[in-house]
């Protein structure tokens, strides 16, 4: 396989190891072929389509309660996400202690591709089945992507972390793109468009099991663990003992790593949150139809791509926590925009355009900078925490968004109580001396903008 030359590669006067550009590629595909879920199924075509059949149905009866459509998928986001609290702290754990972390990686990002070809059943007499096949899927990619990130600090030298974190974010929104603008032409041609969501949604399945196959199942080599496992200790017993302990070492030795991450969970909230509900919003809010909202989420993945790498620019100069400090400061203004001035497609325009810039810059400046931020050879099980933050901890904004439009029945106060998650992230993150966490932890500062 012939490989485009990449700036990522290189041999780093001050790491131990020599960066190989073909293991680096196939991680970077990881994102490539992951985000096909995140667009096409959580963020562009899931919601509004369950929105659509649960109006059609009155709602959804789930235990003997109606549940209101336009909360049905803020409230299955948020159990997906309450889920994974439980599940991805055990899966980092045994990814540290494992010599198969690369099989389990594989092994959950491909079931989590399978069960999207469930979505092809999934029609007005069967909403639940949606919403049951989205939370097992979440909880999978959720998984692999735990042990996907912990192979940045085997492949990255520290100092080209940030570099090459926002480049896969990159790499995750063209992939995308190009799959969601697949699934836009499809949805524009067929006359049957619940046939053609359907097709989009089950057919995000196939694409992830092709590209995961193809480049991380391929490039990305086994290691051997840096830790035994404890003679005499099971595989569950240490997915539930380490995380415990993780959690009291962070307490007393390594308080500024937890403080970022309390704060990361915070903001990156109230991020996901707004992605999770844009469409639903829009559809409601504004009466966009399927077609506008297609076209405005394909917009923002491909302008994303710039916007991560004008982040990755500003890390370099300024340092990654100060480019993140001014990313959030942008994500706080995108919330009011929306609460008080968004009334016309043309304001929501503007508001996916400048979203767009600002997308991936939090995400991946806050995954490489965390990556500084943790013990060597503890970095799944670290990152299984940084996951329940990114998303096992999601479930608050959702819920927040869900409930207070239950009461209230307006999106508009909804997306407007969002800015609390914002707020207390940035109070979290200011004062994280990353510095003195990395020397916490036994890594070297030195050289590095932080």
């Amino acid at each position: 396989m012939n490989l485009p030359n990449d700036p990522d590669t290189r041999v780093c006067s001050t790491s131990p190891f020599v960066e190989d550009r073909r293991e680096i590629f196939g991680w970077k595909m990881y994102d490539w072929a992951w985000s096909a879920f995140s667009t096409t199924v959580a963020t562009a075509l899931l919601g509004p389509y369950l929105l659509e059949l649960a109006e059609d149905a009155g709602g959804v009866d789930l235990f003997g309660v109606t549940v209101a459509p336009a909360s049905f998928f803020p409230f299955v986001v948020s159990l997906s996400a309450f889920l994974q609290v439980l599940v991805l702290p055990v899966v980092g754990a045994i990814a540290d202690f494992t010599p198969h972390k690369k099989r389990l990686m594989m092994t959950l990002a491909n079931g989590g591709s399978a069960l999207l070809l469930g979505f092809f059943m999934v029609k007005a007499d069967t909403v639940w089945l949606g919403g049951l096949l989205f939370v097992l899927a979440s909880v999978a990619f959720g998984a692999a992507s735990v042990v996907y990130n912990s192979f940045l600090a085997d492949l990255v030298a520290p100092e080209n972390r940030d570099r090459v974190s926002s480049r896969g974010y990159a790499y995750g929104y063209v992939g995308g793109a190009i799959w969601l603008a697949v699934n836009f032409a499809l949805i524009l041609t067929l006359e049957d468009t619940g046939l053609a969501v359907r097709l989009s949604l089950a057919g995000t399945g196939l694409w992830g099991l092709v590209f995961f196959g193809l480049f991380p199942g391929r490039l990305i080599r086994a290691r051997s663990p840096q830790r035994q496992r404890p003679p005499g200790r099971g595989w569950l017993a240490t997915g539930v003992v380490e995380p415990l302990r993780t959690l009291r070492e962070m307490r007393s030795r390594q308080p500024i790593t937890l403080r970022f991450l309390l704060s990361y969970l915070m903001y990156n909230d109230g991020i996901l949150t707004v992605i999770a509900v844009a469409s639903l919003f829009a559809a409601d809010e504004l009466d966009a139809p399927a077609t506008v909202l297609l076209g405005l989420i394909l917009v923002i993945q491909f302008a994303a791509v710039p916007g991560a790498l004008l982040f990755e620019r500003l890390a370099g100069r300024y340092g990654a926590k100060r480019a993140l400090v001014a990313n959030l400061v942008v994500w706080l203004g995108l919330v009011v925009y929306a609460f008080g001035l968004l009334d016309t497609i043309g304001e929501l325009w503007v508001l996916g355009v400048v979203l767009a810039l600002v997308l991936g810059g939090a995400q991946a400046l806050s995954r490489s900078l965390y990556s500084q931020m943790i013990p060597v050879g503890r970095e799944a099980e670290y990152f299984g925490f940084f996951e329940i933050a990114s998303r096992g901890t999601s479930w608050m904004g959702p819920a927040v968004f869900g409930i207070v439009n239950q009461l209230v029945g307006s999106q508009r106060l909804a997306i407007l109580s969002l800015i609390v998650f914002f707020v207390l992230g940035l109070f979290g993150l200011v004062p994280v001396n990353v510095r003195q966490a990395m020397i916490d932890v036994g890594n070297e500062p030195e050289n590095m903008m932080l």
